[in-house]
Parts: C-alpha cells; structure tokens; sequence
C-alpha cells in the first residue's frame, strides 16, 4: 500500500481556528525541515499553517495580514539576521499578530528578539511548545485567559514522538540548492533530519549552548516516510541535516541499511565529525554500500593549537587519517574549515591551504570554506577563554556576534584580500581549482615571497560531487554575501 505524504489531520476544534504563517529567511539551500515539521505538528492541532521561504519566494502579503500567529525560523546566524531585517515589513503589514521566533538561534538572542516584540522565544524541540504557544494565543483569543497566561519553556529538550513533517505549500524542490555531479548532471535534492543536538561541546559551535551535550533522534520511520514523500516529489538525493549523523551510531546505521533496501537508487551525504569517522572507520564501508556519495566533516584548521582552544576532539593527524580512510574506501571526504581565527598567522594560513593540497582535496573543499572567519554568538563558550573575553569587544546586537580583530594588522588584511578573491571568482563562475590557486599565490605574496615563486599545482583528481549551496557555519556576517551567489559556486 502507497504511504501517505500528508497526515492524518485531526478535527479542528470547534470556534476559533487559529492561523498560523510559518518563515524561513535561510537555510542553506534546503527546503526547511524546520518549517515542515512544525506545520505537521500545527496542523494536527487544528490550526490553520502557511509557510513562506523567502530564501525562495517574495514576502506574500496577504498570508502576513491574515496571520494571528507569526513565527520566525531561526536556524543559523544568517537566518536570525535576514529574519530581522524583514521584522519591520511583517509588522507594518499585520501589527496585531502574535510574534514568535523559534531555532538554534533564538534562545541565544532572545533579549534582543523581544526588544523588537518578540513575544515568545522557542529553543531545541521546540514543536511541542510551539503548538502550545500558539494555543495559548487561539485560547487567548476565544475567552481563556487561564490557559493563555501559562508561559512556554525558552528552550526544551523534552524527547518527542515525531510525526511527518508537512511539505505541502513549501516551493518545489526543484528551485532548491542541486546535486552537481562531475560529469555534468546534476539531481534534485531533499533534506531531513535524523537527529538534533549533539553529544561534544566543541568550543565555537552554536548547537552547544542549547542542547549543551545532549541530542534527540528523529524516529526512524518517521524519517523513511518524510523521505518517501520527498522521492514522490522528485528527489533524487537526500541530505541528512544532523549535526553529526553519528551521534547515535546504531541509529544512523539503520536508518541507512533501510533507506538502501527502500530506496535503492538513492544517494545520500551525511556531516560526521572526524573523531566519530576514526571510532566507527568500520562503518565507512557501509556508508559507500548504502548511497553515501560524500560524508561532510568540520575539521576547522590543520594547526593543534586552534583545534584544542576549539575543544574539536580531533588533531591534524586525525584528519590525515581520515582522509586516508576515505581515499581506501571509494568515499569523497568534503571538509570545512574556520580559517580566520584569533590565533591563524600568515604563515598559518599558508599551511592549511598547504595541507589540503598535500592530501589531494583541494577539489573538495568549497571555496567559500577557505575565508570562513571565527563567528562568536551570545552564550558562545569560546567566552570562557579569558583569551578570548579580552578580545572581543561589547556584543553587537545588529549583527549578533561579540565582535574581534585580529592582532596582527597584517592577518585583517589577508582575511580581507581573500574574501575579496573568493568573491570575485564566484562572480567569475571560476573551478574550485582557480580559486584555490588564486588564493595560494596571494598567502605566498602575503608571507613575502614573490607570488612568481609559487607555480599552480594541477589537479590529479576530477571534480567530486557536491550541493550547489555550499555548507558553512561560524562565519562573521560577510558569510551571508557569499550565500547569495552561494548557487554559482563551483
């Protein structure tokens, strides 16, 4: 029997029926999981849901003057940012509504948020709260006070029974980031998630503060069913949004062996960090058998030092381990990097881009990766670093970060002719590998030498497959300049 995509809809209750205008501003090309799931769980309660990408799609106006309850999906530091910049028109369009802002970042701006009228902020599994949130407005509205005046948790880790996420109303998934495969095809994409949270505590990331080292699993037929739904409208890759897909092995695991036997001609890429890739090298094999085409991993920089202030887990011997298991199992590795940091040198730089060129990955690195710069948000646990806490200066609500310069005049202005570099080859429509060559003859000019006496390295391997939305975090605001031509990027 043919699964169904949409779910079984409860009988609204009887009076007011409450509705609800979802919005996303930003995520990194996917359609959002984080509007879809919510809109099940809304629905289901009797409420009337509409969701707007306006990553996508232009502000609908009529959908914001209808709405009773509006709520802002705030998944990363572009999507908060992009989410306020919008704020003034919302409100100038509907005044009245019930303003809500929910995801990673909204509990770690949540001052800030209702400053500009925020009237309820939802952090970590937060669909339970959300449906309750906006009963409470429904009841409000009705003639129950009682009920109305109880007030909803900042940020929930309550374990949850999920349901399938609605996608119906969110643009098609063909105006979404693709696949590029090499030889010049490309595949519609989908996206879910299999978990949230995470277990590590690595120093810089924006997970940590809310789940604070736990993570929740998506129940695995759950997962099928939201992926079936996505085959049924086209998808033909699946990318699985997890901060570590492994976080839960035994689940990750399953839920691969029973998406290949359901989906056989599916592929699918993951984000693992390195140190689980080493714990679980035997499963790398089983990634391959499965549809993996490139597993994501966060390695941030190849020098000790910056990865233990990180706390990341992991050394550059690690990463060279890694790199080599995944050239032994026929896997693309597709590392990330925060390549401007408070302790990166000249000569610092010059060896990360080194080093990915010594290991063959140059490829495989998005050139938006080699001018990431340390991104610090409130509630960071970077500020326990007194090192850090003399650095920065007062924390800036109009672009949410504690800002920093680099001691080193010479290190600014590097990070600066990068990201004009970068910015100009996109532009350009420029390979992966005439960026990363641009770039290397700028450090070398950088540290000195005379950019004659760097020459460019050929390539020994082809292009990998890869989203054309390249995926980053912790980046400083100059990060969003590059996600608007973000589908350019080769």
């Amino acid at each position: 029997m043919k699964e169904r995509c949409d779910n079984e809809r409860d009988n609204p209750a009887e009076g007011f029926c409450l509705n609800v205008l979802l919005i996303s501003t930003y995520e990194l090309g996917h359609q959002p999981f984080g509007l879809a799931s919510p809109a099940a769980w809304l629905e289901r309660a009797g409420m009337t849901v509409a969701c707007l990408d306006l990553s996508r799609e232009p502000l609908r106006e009529e959908a914001v003057a209808q709405a009773d309850f509006i709520a802002f999906y705030l998944p990363m530091h572009t999507a908060t940012r992009l989410a306020i910049k919008v704020l003034p028109q919302v409100r100038r369009l509907n005044p009245a509504a019930h303003l809500c802002f929910y995801g990673l970042y909204a509990p770690l701006n949540a001052g800030y948020l209702r400053s500009l009228g925020a009237q309820t902020v939802l952090g970590g599994e937060c669909e339970e709260e959300l449906v309750a949130a906006a009963a409470r407005v429904r009841d409000l509205t009705s003639g129950s006070p009682a009920q109305a005046a109880q007030q909803p948790s900042l940020i929930s880790l309550t374990r949850l029974e999920f349901i399938p996420p609605q996608r119906r109303g969110l643009p098609a998934l063909h105006r979404y980031a693709r696949l590029q495969i090499p030889d010049g095809d490309s595949r519609v994409v989908g996206y879910t998630e299999a978990s949230r949270g995470c277990k590590h505590l690595c120093r810089h990331c924006p997970v940590v503060p809310v789940y604070n080292g736990r993570f929740r699993i998506v129940q695995r037929e759950v997962v099928l069913k939201d992926i079936r739904c996505q085959v049924e409208a086209g998808a033909q890759h699946i990318t699985f949004g997890d901060p570590d897909f492994f976080n839960g092995i035994r689940h990750a695991i399953a839920i691969v062996m029973e998406f290949h036997r359901r989906f056989p001609g599916l592929t699918y890429d993951a984000t693992i960090k390195v140190e689980h890739l080493l714990k679980h090298a035997e499963h790398l094999k089983t990634l391959r058998e499965t549809g993996c085409l490139f597993v994501t991993t966060a390695v941030e920089s190849v020098d000790d030092s910056i990865l233990a202030r990180l706390e990341k887990g992991h050394t550059y011997a690690d990463f060279r381990r890694v790199a080599g298991l995944f050239r032994d199992a026929g896997l693309a590795l597709s590392p990330t990097f925060v390549a401007f940091t408070p302790w990166t040198t000249l000569e610092g730089y010059a060896e990360l881009l080194g080093a990915i060129a010594d290991l063959d990955l140059a490829h495989h690195v998005a050139s938006v990766q080699l001018g990431i710069r340390l991104l610090i948000p409130s509630g960071s646990r970077l500020l326990d670093l007194d090192e850090v806490k003399n650095l920065v200066g007062p924390f800036d609500e109009v672009n949410l970060i504690y800002p920093w310069r680099h001691a080193d005049p010479q290190v600014e202005n590097l990070y600066n002719q990068v990201q004009d570099a970068i910015r100009e080859g996109i532009q350009k429509k420029e390979s992966r590998q005439a960026i990363f060559n641009r770039l290397r003859a700028l450090a070398a000019q950088t540290e000195g030498a005379s950019v004659k006496t760097w020459t460019p390295q050929p390539f020994s391997k082809p292009p990998i497959p890869y989203l054309t939305e390249p995926w980053y975090c912790c980046a400083e605001p100059t990060g969003e300049e590059l996600a608007s031509s973000a589908e350019s990027q080769i």
